[in-house]
């Protein structure tokens, strides 16, 4: 059982950076494709940004591409995303979810074994 805690969300003003960080107990999180999905009005799980496993494969919304970076530290069992030049848009709750030898596509598709319950990011201008 893999269990997943989001941190790092926080109210930031527009052209400020965050960091989101996902970490991950019970079990190696070095097996599992992550993503990040934030809430974009009726949609619960927009895909922001997506990992691989091993391959260290990405993927990202157009909306984000050039702002964000996704990186995974599976020594510490953490994925992060980084989040620069922060727009008004890009307020919502983040989640991270797990998917256990997937692909980004899937993942990002809204495919998972496992989902986070999600921290705040909120830009003010």
């Amino acid at each position: 059982q893999l269990r997943l805690v989001e941190s790092g969300g926080d109210l930031v003003q527009v052209g400020s950076s965050l960091r989101l960080s996902c970490v991950a107990s019970g079990s190696s999180l070095e097996d599992y494709v992550i993503g990040w999905f934030r809430r974009v009005q009726e949609d619960p799980r927009v895909a922001v940004s997506c990992v691989g496993a091993r391959d260290g494969s990405t993927k990202y919304a157009d909306a984000v591409k050039g702002r964000f970076a996704i990186s995974r530290d599976n020594a510490n069992n953490t994925v992060y995303l980084q989040m620069n030049n922060l727009k008004l848009e890009d307020t919502s709750t983040y989640y991270c979810a797990a998917l256990a030898l997937g692909t980004v596509q899937a993942v990002c598709a809204g495919k998972f074994d496992y989902w986070g319950l999600g921290t705040q990011v909120a830009v003010f201008s």
